[in-house]
C-alpha cells in the first residue's frame, strides 16, 4: 500500500486524453461547469461517466438541501464570530471608560486633598471609598 499526494494547483493546464491520472486529478480540481465541459469534450468514456454521475448527484433535491444547510451553517458561524468580535470590542471600550473614570476620580481626590478638603466630602464628591482616599492622603504626605 502506498499513499500519494498531488498538488492540484500545480497541475498543467493542457490535458492529454492518454494520461488518465492527469484527467482524474483535473476532474477533482474542476470548480466550474466550463472546466467539466472541457474534460467531457475530450471524449474519454470513463470521464464522461464520472461527470454524468457527478451531475446526477448534484441535481438531486437531497444534495441541494445538504448544500443549502452547509451554506447556512457557514453563514451563521461567520455571523456569530462577527457578533462575538463586536461584543468584545464594546466590552473593551466600556472597560477603558470605567478605568478612565476611576483615574479621573482619583485625580480629583488628590487635588481635593491637596486643597485640604476633608475625606468625607471627597468621598461624597467622587464616590470613592474612604479607605482609598485615606491611602491617597498617606501617599501625598510621603
Amino acid at each position: 500500500m502506498s499513499l500519494h499526494f498531488f498538488e492540484l494547483e500545480k497541475l498543467p493546464d493542457v490535458l492529454n486524453d492518454d494520461d488518465m491520472l492527469l484527467l482524474w486529478l483535473s476532474l477533482f480540481k474542476a470548480e466550474t461547469e466550463e472546466e467539466l465541459a472541457k474534460i467531457n469534450a475530450m471524449g474519454v468514456p470513463v470521464m464522461k461517466e464520472a461527470i454524468n454521475a457527478y451531475q446526477k448527484i448534484t441535481v438531486s433535491p437531497e444534495f441541494k438541501e445538504i448544500e443549502r444547510m452547509r451554506s447556512d451553517a457557514r453563514h451563521n458561524e461567520a455571523s456569530a464570530l462577527r457578533n462575538a468580535e463586536n461584543q468584545g470590542i464594546l466590552k473593551g471600550i466600556e472597560t477603558g471608560r470605567k478605568a478612565g473614570r476611576e483615574t479621573e476620580k482619583i485625580e480629583t481626590a488628590r487635588n481635593a486633598l491637596a486643597k485640604g478638603i476633608s475625606v468625607e466630602i471627597i468621598q461624597e464628591i467622587t464616590g470613592l471609598d474612604i479607605e482609598t482616599i485615606k491611602k491617597l492622603k498617606e501617599k501625598g504626605k510621603a
